[in-house]
């Protein structure tokens, strides 16, 4: 395996010089998670398929751990071409896997015919999407393990993927974000006076996003109180706190952040939805949105978007990568919209295309996020 430490060099005259680095003793083992219990399962198992596709095969020896819809662990030794299909669950050699949390073993356990055996790996990319992936859950399970993971902590993870956690958090250090308003289960017994009032204070028409989901599942935009009201409802069935924010009428922009103490941005992208707004439907399945790269602002807005970006990661702690997306108001007003700590990392994705665009391949993006991560244990 490849280890990260002290190197000892001598020049031809014999004269010693020492400093870090990485020294070979065989492949770093890397498992990747995919799949898991969340409403955006699909979504994971097509980022597992491009990052386990795109890992450099010289230097790492891939591990891939597939989660059921139903939450069960299973090693997968197929094809990544069979992941995206779901079909990957039959594969006949699947078997159960779990990552301890003894951080004693740091290893998965892998059951077979009754009988177990334990594989030690370097490190975890926890290619998961949405609840027990991206919100401090798993992060939590790999802490225990003393294994070293891909991406942010527990405590990052879990306030950017709460929209009003992040909202609270970031507005409170001075980040301009669009006006929004609470609600939650227990809001229901007097749902129709708070729904009056969330339409009096912000307008129409509005956003409704449950407070804790990703890939705009349960999101939409209502255009009365009537349609608001649905909206919530809708929300509710996937979370049990709801946001609903102003709308914005502007562009949509991301811009990706890579790094730990001193990360750094991308140029800017825009997207172009081929639907009302960027939802769900308009990211995976008409996939006709457009993505411009970079996008077509001014040098001033660009800088500013991509400082906003980088103070913004910093203020939550994130680490390794995120996406963070803004609207461009008409005004010219910047506003920042969320924080994605593991953005889909899948072929048309755009944190991955907005790397590429500043000549870090997949290959070479997926190779610094986990040297990050093992330089950062």
């Amino acid at each position: 395996m490849y280890k990260y430490g002290i190197i000892v060099t001598a020049d031809k005259n014999g004269n010693a010089d020492a400093g870090k680095g990485w020294f070979t003793m065989g492949k770093i083992k890397v498992a990747v998670l995919f799949g898991g219990m969340s409403n955006e399962h699909d979504i994971s198992l097509r980022t597992a398929e491009n990052i386990i596709s795109a890992i450099p095969s010289d230097k790492y020896d891939v591990i891939p751990i597939g989660i059921t819809k139903k939450g069960r662990w299973l090693f997968y030794p197929g094809s990544p071409n069979r992941i995206k299909s779901g079909k990957w669950d039959s594969h006949p050699d699947c078997a159960p896997a779990v990552i301890l949390p003894d951080a004693m073993y740091k290893g998965i356990v892998k059951i077979s015919s009754g009988e177990y055996s334990i594989d030690k790996i370097d490190a975890v990319i926890p290619a998961l999407h949405g609840r027990n992936g991206e919100d401090g859950r798993i992060q939590g399970l790999l802490e225990l393990s003393g294994i070293p993971y891909v991406g942010s902590g527990c405590l990052s993870s879990a306030a950017c993927f709460d929209k009003a956690v992040t909202h609270t958090i970031l507005e409170a250090n001075g980040i301009k974000m669009a006006k929004w308003r609470q609600v939650e289960r227990g809001d229901l017994n007097r749902f129709e006076p708070i729904c009056e009032k969330i339409g009096e204070e912000l307008g129409f028409p509005l956003f409704i996003k449950p407070a804790n989901s990703g890939s705009s599942l349960g999101t939409n935009k209502a255009f009365s109180h009537d349609e608001l009201k649905n909206a919530v409802k809708l929300a509710f069935s996937h979370d049990k706190k709801v946001v609903v924010e102003e709308f914005i009428k502007g562009r949509e922009l991301e811009c990706s952040v890579f790094g730990g103490e001193n990360p750094f941005s991308s140029d800017v992208g825009e997207i172009i939805p081929c639907n009302e707004f960027y939802d769900y439907e308009a990211k995976y399945i008409k996939g006709s949105s457009e993505i411009i790269i970079p996008a077509k602002v001014d040098s001033k807005a660009s800088s500013q978007i991509r400082d906003t970006a980088v103070e913004a990661f910093k203020i939550m702690g994130c680490q390794g990568l995120a996406r963070v997306d803004f609207f461009l108001a008409e005004n010219g007003d910047i506003i920042l919209n969320e924080i994605n700590t593991f953005p889909g990392f899948t072929h048309i994705s755009m944190y991955p295309k907005l790397m590429e665009h500043m000549g870090i391949s997949q290959s070479e993006l997926l190779d610094r996020l986990i040297t990050l991560c093992l330089e950062s244990y």
